[in-house]
């Protein structure tokens, strides 16, 4: 009996051991799989990433190797009809279709997004906030189609009966929904960034005296601005960017035009309706699509840059 107990008392270590093994091999064979895993949705993410690019390139070098395509005519020429028998390739009237469109839509989308976001961090309850938030949320998740056909037969008509001259299809009414399209994105980070404010600064603020409004102007402001910036500079990306709301409800003429009462062609439009034209493959006409995308795809891309470092620099001011 007591021969029996010490080979048990001897072999349990050694079966202890093996089993600790065999558990941290399992252990880190799951890690080592999940790792892969995981860095092969990452390589996913930065191929597509570098197959758009490559393609945009491509593309956009075949077309100014053109010799109907130079990148000065492109610049700086005034008209853009890569589709007529007499060909321009003229961005400018697209370039300042897409900016009237973009400002419009800040001009309004800024103030009412900052507005929302100083009463839902600094003066609504937390059961206001339970309902208010998520009602901007269901704003940001409304389908483009629906807000574009929602600016050519409801806004426009309204804008019509005081405002002459306004089109049927016009920059007003595709820049005043764009605005509430943008609305969300403003809000929603400048109020996490104005939350994200240590409480002793307010504190010390009250502390001297300060009132309601100076702490949110001269305080809460200030200390949060590098949200706030990244929020509108992500919100103009966004303007930028949009198609259907334009395509529907600013039109497809590519001219330009300051008066927000004209019809005018963004860039985004004028892919949307290249990639239903009849133009063939490989043709100087379609290869502009990829000119266009190009030149798109470099503007929010530097928008998305001049956010990073925006936040960069006053996030190390204010932390």
């Amino acid at each position: 009996m007591n021969k029996n107990a010490f080979t048990t008392s001897k072999s349990n270590p050694n079966q202890s051991l093996k089993d600790s093994l065999q558990k941290r091999f399992s252990s880190r064979l799951g890690e080592n799989i999940i790792g892969i895993i995981l860095l092969a949705c990452a390589a996913v993410s930065v191929l597509t990433t570098a197959g758009v690019v490559i393609s945009l390139g491509s593309e956009t070098i075949s077309f100014f190797a053109d010799p109907l395509v130079s990148v000065w005519s492109f610049l700086t020429d005034r008209e853009w009809t890569p589709f007529f028998s007499e060909k321009h390739f003229g961005i400018t009237p697209l370039i300042v279709g897409t900016l009237l469109v973009t400002v419009i839509s800040l001009v309004v989308g800024i103030p009412l997004g900052l507005g929302s976001a100083i009463f839902l961090s600094e003066f609504a309850t937390d059961r206001t906030r339970r309902i208010i938030m998520p009602i901007l949320e269901i704003l940001a998740g409304i389908p483009t189609v629906v807000l574009g056909y929602f600016a050519l037969f409801s806004i426009t008509p309204i804008l019509k009966s005081f405002i002459p001259g306004l089109g049927t299809q016009n920059a007003l009414a595709a820049g005043i929904v764009m605005g509430f399209m943008i609305l969300p994105t403003i809000s929603s980070i400048s109020v996490d960034s104005m939350q994200a404010v240590p409480g002793r600064l307010r504190e010390a603020a009250y502390g001297l005296g300060s009132t309601k409004a100076e702490v949110i102007t001269k305080v809460v402001l200030p200390a949060a601005l590098s949200g706030i910036v990244a929020s509108i500079i992500l919100a103009m990306s966004r303007a930028i960017g949009e198609t259907m709301v334009v395509t529907l409800a600013a039109g497809a003429r590519p001219v330009i035009t300051f008066d927000p009462r004209d019809a005018i062609a963004t860039m985004t439009a004028f892919i949307a309706n290249a990639a239903q034209s009849d133009q063939e493959a490989g043709s100087v006409g379609a290869k502009a699509l990829f000119a266009v995308g190009a030149t798109l795809f470099l503007i929010t891309l530097l928008l998305n840059i001049i956010s990073h470092q925006v936040v960069a620099r006053f996030s190390e001011k204010y932390d």
